[in-house]
């Protein structure tokens, strides 16, 4: 990290082990979901696994929102991480006791404190440089680095201690039942998160110009909070009514609404405006991105669990393991590609074509599964087909994720940051939801409806990147000097 401001590296540790406590639930989640009671999971069906994990995932994004508009106007982005990060401890905390009332308890936890935390956290990161510094890019690289070095790490604990013959038998041979074992893989998440709350006070001196609190003889704006509150309240019934038979044809909504707002914007004179315009953009970009990136935690979890062979070296391993893949590569490529950006310096592509990349790579990774979907019907398949599934993904995420962070805080008018940190999370959201609703028609027992269904989802997605590639130069004119 040198050459970067002091700051970066606390942020960077502090993200990386609140992404560890995500992330390290999140691979046992859907897998916990499905898994019989009579092996101490809650026994859903497929289809309804994968709407509550969507439902879930959406509201940690979704609550970056009111998390943003929080810091911005009342508390600042310093104190919101710390609050965030205590509550979600105690969310992963509350996981850790074996019942089902407690498990939705920590769930809701879980996504109150991170809608706190995340956005803030990374809108502290873009205060660390000044407009234009051309460290920046190449700044949130490493910061999304950190976020990978936890992710890599967390399903290779959690999996063990939650999957593990290994550790079920330690269990048993203590006198605990060994179908607990899920919950000591949720405990240790919440370890993770508290190991980033003690890195972000003890380092906490080195972001004492960042993220502070509004003037004390400022006048808090309660209506407008009530306004925010309500308005994300209302859009997750929304979703959820979205969800009934007979009313999914809501979720038109969620692209005419940004649709007609980049028309409004847009095509108005000033810079502000069409900035909004191109936020807009991306946002719709992004949600399609994790619509099908998001689908690791469910989709190919099940394909992983269900449908791949889980040895190696005459070894059997957790198939949550495989949700360490995309990280790994992660953290082997990100120098590489900070490293390019700022070699390139002004000749780098422009945000807009980074995103088409990413978007590139994103279908060509579901293009990928197609024939590995058709050889499940012969048996399970060869982990190769998951390892090159995320190395395309990775570096799809590369090129779109890290720079969506850095041109969203570019983008964002000062006072209006943080909330547009939380729209920009709001993509997530939305993603997530999508890909769970799309995860519940996965199957693994017909494997020409499997093929079918990874081959639609890579045609939308190519079809996207097209259209992204077409508004580019319109785009470059709404985003002004910026790139």
């Amino acid at each position: 990290m040198a050459g970067h401001p002091p700051g970066l590296r606390t942020l960077f540790f502090t993200e990386l082990w609140e992404r560890f406590s995500y992330y390290g639930m999140r691979a046992l989640l859907i897998l916990f979901l499905v898994l019989p009671v009579a092996e101490g999971g809650l026994g859903y069906s497929t289809a309804r696994a994968a709407l509550v994990y969507g439902t879930y995932t959406m509201s940690v994004y979704l609550l970056a929102i009111p998390g943003g508009f929080i810091a911005d106007n009342f508390i600042g982005a310093r104190r919101a991480v710390l609050g965030g990060g205590a509550v979600i401890a105690l969310g992963h905390f509350t996981l850790a006791v074996a019942t089902e009332r407690s498990f939705v308890a920590g769930l809701v936890l879980i996504a109150l404190g991170t809608g706190l935390l995340k956005p803030n956290l990374s809108s502290m990161v873009g205060s660390l440089y000044a407009e234009g510094d051309p460290r920046r890019d190449a700044g949130f690289s490493i910061f999304y680095m950190g976020i990978n070095v936890g992710a890599f790490a967390a399903p290779l604990v959690t999996g063990w201690l939650a999957q593990s013959a290994g550790f079920k038998a330690r269990l048993a041979a203590a006198g605990f039942d060994p179908r607990s074992s899920w919950h000591w893989g949720f405990g240790a998440a919440g370890i993770g998160m508290t190991l980033g709350l003690i890195v972000y006070v003890a380092q906490g001196a080195r972001l004492r110009d960042v993220g502070l609190a509004p003037a004390a003889d400022r006048a808090r704006p309660w209506g407008k909070l009530l306004a925010v509150a309500a308005a994300t309240a209302g859009f997750f019934t929304l979703v959820r009514i979205a969800d009934l038979p007979g009313w999914t044809w809501l979720r038109s909504a969620f692209v005419a609404g940004p649709v007609g707002a980049i028309l409004t914007f847009g095509f108005r004179r000033e810079a502000e405006s069409k900035r909004i315009a191109a936020v807009l953009i991306f946002f719709l970009a992004a949600v399609v991105f994790w619509m099908v990136f998001e689908q690791a935690g469910s989709t190919i979890s099940l394909f992983c669990d269900r449908l791949t062979r889980t040895r190696a070296f005459g070894h059997a391993f957790p198939s949550a393991w495989f949700q360490s893949l995309n990280s790994l590569f992660v953290i082997a490529l990100a120098p590489a590609f900070a490293w390019l950006w700022v070699r390139l310096g002004a000749r780098q592509p422009s945000s807009p074509t980074k995103f088409a990349l990413g978007l590139g790579f994103l279908a060509l990774s579901f293009l990928l599964m197609v024939p590995a979907a058709r050889l499940t019907g012969a048996g399970r398949v060869s982990p190769l087909w998951i390892v090159g599934l995320f190395l395309l993904q990775s570096v799809g995420e590369l090129c779109l994720s890290p720079v969506g962070l850095s041109t969203m805080t570019k983008l964002a008018p000062a006072r209006f940051l943080g909330l547009v940190m939380g729209v920009w999370f709001l993509a997530d959201a939305l993603g997530n939801k999508l890909a769970g609703i799309l995860a519940a028609d996965f199957t693994a027992v017909d494997a020409g409806r499997l093929a079918a269904f990874f081959l639609g989802q890579a045609v939308w997605v190519g079809a996207a990147t097209l259209a992204l590639l077409a508004l580019g130069p319109w785009m470059r004119r709404l985003m002004g000097h910026l790139r």
